[in-house]
Order: C-alpha cells, then structure tokens, then sequence
C-alpha cells in the first residue's frame, strides 16, 4: 500500500481474468461513475474500512491503492 508502482507483468489472479468480450464505452462510463462515488464519499469515508484482501486500511493505504491500481490499467492500455 506504499506509493511503489506495481511491477510491469505481474500476474493477474485467475478470478480477475477477463474472459469474454466488453462494450468499451459502458466500461468506461462505469468506471468514471465509480470515480465519481469514491470522490463523493471523501477520504473519510475510507479511513479505517476493511479491504477484502488487505484487512483495514488508512484513508492514504486507500488512495495508493486507488492510484496504482487505476495507473496501473491505464498503464497497460496506453491510455
């Protein structure tokens, strides 16, 4: 949960692989929403709640996270 970038190919959990085919404007349109709600609910909202896979985080815990993980895709797609 540091600010390290995550390392280039790292390999994806098997639950995570995307196996069919996606309309790219709706994933799009999803994903700007959820950037939308995550501002909406601040910095507090995150402070302290439990990651699935991490336990509890800091509200900065969270925003690394946040950032790496979205840079990372953005990253891998040349966006």
């Amino acid at each position: 949960m540091n600010e390290k970038p995550y390392p280039k190919n790292s390999r994806t959990a098997p639950q995570f692989l995307v196996a069919k085919q996606k309309n790219f404007i709706e994933e799009k349109e999803r994903l700007i929403n959820y950037l939308v709600k995550t501002q909406e609910l601040g910095e507090g909202y995150f402070d302290g709640k439990e990651s699935h896979s991490f336990g509890a985080l800091t509200k900065s815990q969270w925003n690394n996270m946040f950032y790496k993980h979205l840079n990372h895709h953005l990253t891998q797609f040349g966006v």
